[in-house]
């Protein structure tokens, strides 16, 4: 998405509202790749502060994850804010990392989007808040049913009294 700025550039309080859509196929993070279902909703607003461009906005959408407990894929709901300090790169502007330069009269907010959406991010999603995920044995997903391993992963400080157990179910 491109928003061309010319207009406030040079007019203090200057403002230009924002609505769109962002198109993103997918983003990696953590690990995880999210798989955006549609483009990203935007609605916000670029404000002249008389030093900068402030750009505001909410943005939502859906995406598709993995299940971070059984590794199904789900599609997700997303919704975040944006505030980023913006500033034409004359040269003169000093390096700040909390502010994006752009040259010319517009600005691509793509990477915007995207860097923020990474902010946001969840870094687990689960299926359920039940969900039981898989066997760390065979790999069965003990949502549709338990698997035929016999559990025999015992912590060592129990082993001993698993092992009393034993003997006494024995005689």
């Amino acid at each position: 998405m491109i928003i061309h700025v010319s207009d406030i550039l040079k007019d203090y309080g200057g403002k230009i509202n924002v609505s769109g859509e962002v198109s993103i196929d997918s983003a990696e993070f953590l690990g995880e790749n999210f798989v955006f279902s549609s483009p990203v909703r935007v609605d916000g607003k670029v404000v002249n502060n008389g030093k900068a461009l402030e750009f505001d906005a909410v943005c939502h959408g859906k995406m598709k994850v993995h299940c971070a407990r059984c590794m199904k894929e789900i599609e997700c709901g997303f919704n975040f804010d944006v505030h980023e300090t913006l500033a034409q790169d004359d040269g003169e502007v000093p390096h700040d990392e909390d502010i994006v330069l752009f040259s010319g009269d517009y600005i691509d907010v793509t990477d915007i989007i995207i860097n923020n959406f990474l902010m946001n991010v969840s870094a687990r999603y689960l299926c359920s808040g039940d969900c039981k995920g898989l066997c760390p044995t065979c790999g069965a997903d003990l949502n549709e049913g338990s698997c035929k391993c016999k559990n025999q992963n015992v912590d060592p400080r129990w082993a001993t009294l698993v092992d009393i157990i034993k003997s006494s179910d024995t005689e």
